[in-house]
């Protein structure tokens, strides 16, 4: 043989040995959570035609690698099991992955609300008690697997790996401060193993969460814009392809979802609500779970009309708000409210992150798991009564109907046929509340929490802040000029 023949020989037996290596997708490792109660896709790679074998839990599965060296199999349902066993995965090579559980596995995923970790971040407060709180935090059954964008693999080295969850790994991965409570809420509530996935990324439009068949409609064309960005990869459907579609369709429950500050800032407010309907249809799609939960955030009340930059008015946030709750109200999503969790309305990270977490896991436990007994929603508007110059208002999820101070219920605007809302006076009777106000004779409308910042004091016997919302459908008028500093 020539000597370039030999070479070529040579190159490609000593690649063989390398391609033919079996490989599983990035979440399969030490340590994982698998869905129970359903079928558990296992997938990777191999070379084209080679045979794959999957063992676990009494189960044996087999596949083949196609032309492209890729293959998938499924598990059938499993049962929750919190002994920890070994999944094999063979082919010419053999993989073992042991201390696997069985049990409820959850993706969180959003901007820098949901990736704010526990303990300090640069640039930000640290959460509430993180010290005592990461100190604490010693759950052998709760497993957390962090993925990492650029900015975080320089200080994060527990990245890409099960974790389970103690003190050191709690605190090294830097892991969902709000993903975390959620987690130990669910385990100790269900009692079974909990696996969480966070991929989030601080600064992000959900934009970039979109995979590109997902702009349509209304949405058509959006995928191609470029927005201002610190970072290379956060565009529309970059996230999408590197943070979300490689751990699809890894079995699991549902969605944790916090997001949305970086497009208000861009006053992206009318076409939010069509942009979150279709993240979720695209999430579910790629999962192979259409009827997936889907749990968000109301974002947390902030100033941001007393930030030059940004071209909202102090009625941006509550606008933002209505979109949030109408793509969250499609069958199995649902939100929770924050209005009441800020204490520093200049602070767009706000530090208490226990009590988000604990409310999505209260919607998870009520509305996933069955459990009707723990309260998950506070006050939600239901009707409007006009009688005699009053609105009388009914709300579901008002049992025990008071305020957090024992004052008039605050936060309330009616308004006439002219369309101008003045403040209301609010007081509670029989479980409703009923407004007036000396400057509306015949109000038509109410608006309740409508405001960057809302002074609000409606809650449940639960605690449960009432949720913002209005009764009109009259134009809002939110965004407000910027002046832009040209360059020299």
């Amino acid at each position: 043989m020539r000597p370039s023949s030999l070479l070529l020989v040579a190159i490609l037996l000593a690649a063989a040995p390398l391609g033919a290596a079996v490989k599983c997708g990035p979440l399969f490792g030490d340590h994982m959570v698998l869905q129970r109660e359903r079928p558990v896709p296992v997938w990777g790679e191999a070379a084209p035609g080679e045979a794959v074998t999957v063992e676990f839990a009494s189960q044996t599965k087999a596949a083949t690698a196609d032309a492209a060296g890729r293959w998938r199999l499924t598990l059938d349902a499993l049962a929750t099991s919190a002994t920890g066993r070994v999944l094999t995965v063979r082919g010419t090579n053999t993989l073992t992955f042991s201390d696997v559980l069985v049990g409820e596995v959850w993706f969180c995923s959003g901007q820098s609300n949901m990736e704010k970790q526990l303990g300090p971040r640069k640039g930000q407060k640290p959460t509430d008690n993180y010290e005592l709180e990461t100190a604490a935090a010693n759950y052998p059954l709760l497993r957390l697997y962090q993925v990492p964008h650029a900015a975080q693999k320089a200080t994060a080295p527990k990245v890409f790996q099960w974790l389970p969850c103690t003190p050191e790994n709690l605190s090294v991965s830097e892991f969902s401060a709000a993903g975390y409570f959620f987690g130990v809420q669910v385990l100790q509530t269900l009692g079974v193993p909990v696996g969480l996935i966070h991929s989030s990324f601080g600064g992000t439009l959900i934009d970039a969460w979109m995979p590109a068949e997902a702009f349509t409609g209304p949405l058509a064309g959006l995928e191609k814009r470029k927005y201002f960005a610190w970072v290379k990869g956060v565009q529309p459907t970059e996230l999408y392809q590197s943070m979300v579609t490689p751990y699809a369709p890894y079995a699991l429950r549902g969605f944790l979802w916090y997001q949305g500050e970086a497009n208000l800032m861009e006053a992206d407010v009318a076409l939010y609500g069509a942009k979150q309907t279709a993240l979720i249809a695209s999430w579910r799609k790629a999962w192979g779970l259409p009827d997936a939960p889907f749990y968000g955030v109301l974002l947390a009340p902030m100033d941001y009309s007393k930030w030059d930059k940004f071209p909202v008015d102090a009625g941006g946030l509550p606008a933002f708000w209505e979109q949030q709750e109408k793509a969250l109200s499609a069958p199995h999503t649902d939100y929770i409210v924050t209005t009441d969790l800020v204490s520093n309305y200049h602070e767009i990270h706000p530090t208490n992150k226990r009590d988000v977490g604990l409310r999505l896991a209260a919607l998870a436990l009520n509305e996933t798991y069955g459990r009707t007994d723990l309260p998950a929603h506070g006050p939600t508007f239901a009707e409007a009564q006009a009688a005699e110059g009053t609105l009388k208002l009914t709300f579901t999820h008002a049992d025990g109907l008071r305020t957090r101070d024992g004052l008039a219920p605050s936060g309330f605007t009616v308004a006439g046929a002219d369309q101008v809302f003045h403040p209301a006076t609010a007081r509670i009777e029989a479980g409703k509340v009923v407004l007036t106000s000396p400057d509306v004779v015949q109000p038509i409308a109410v608006r309740f929490a409508w405001h960057e910042n809302p002074p609000v004091n409606l809650i449940n016997a639960a605690a449960l802040p009432a949720a913002p919302f209005r009764t009109d459908d009259w134009p809002l008028a939110y965004v407000r000029p910027v002046e832009t500093k040209k360059s020299n």
